[in-house]
């Protein structure tokens, strides 16, 4: 059972609104101080104030936006979520790969299968442990993902357009640190 510890970072009360993604055309408030009250206040449901529903649903609503863009390229969310894991990697393992976009191996690894007759990756030898494959990007694979990694980038700034930089900083520290511990939950 994962037991959250007193966090380190120092959240400003504005940060603890459960309504944290803003939908792409979404107006800014008129001041700064209408931001906190903007906010949708929990309706009394338990999950309007529950992390993991807050966390699922947060990620369903941008994710589903931006997946549009994803149809006229002829890929998929996973093959999307494939190309994105590799990009600015040496490569990863089968494992590894299946761990970031969040699906089982046996399932990544008839995907690995499509995609690399596809031309996008290719299964390489490692580099101590030939028995060790690690899962590459071509540059067929580069050539698909490029353009949609500009507009990831687009559409990631258009959903926190209305927060300051410091409010995504803090929310991607936040973020980053709760994968981290509730990895590392009961590790010695």
């Amino acid at each position: 059972m994962f037991v959250a510890k007193q966090a380190s970072v120092t959240i400003p009360p504005m940060d603890r609104s459960p309504n944290f993604v803003r939908r792409r055309n979404a107006r800014p408030p008129a001041s700064g101080t209408a931001r906190a009250a903007d906010a949708a206040a929990p309706s009394g449901r338990f999950i309007d104030d529950y992390l993991s529903y807050l966390l699922a649903r947060a990620s369903h609503q941008v994710s589903r936006e931006f997946h549009r863009e994803l149809k006229p390229y002829g890929l998929s969310v996973l093959e999307w979520r494939v190309l994105a894991t590799l990009e600015g990697s040496d490569g990863c393992s089968l494992g590894e790969v299946a761990d970031a976009v969040l699906f089982k191996q046996p399932t990544v690894t008839k995907l690995i299968d499509r995609m690399e007759r596809k031309g996008w990756v290719k299964r390489q030898p490692g580099a101590g442990d030939r028995r060790r494959i690690r899962i590459v990007m071509t540059a067929k694979g580069r050539a698909v993902v490029q353009e949609l990694l500009v507009k990831a980038k687009r559409h990631e700034a258009a959903c926190l357009a209305s927060y300051t930089p410091a409010e995504v900083e803090n929310l991607k520290r936040i973020l980053r640190d709760l994968l981290r511990r509730s990895a590392n939950a009961g590790r010695p």
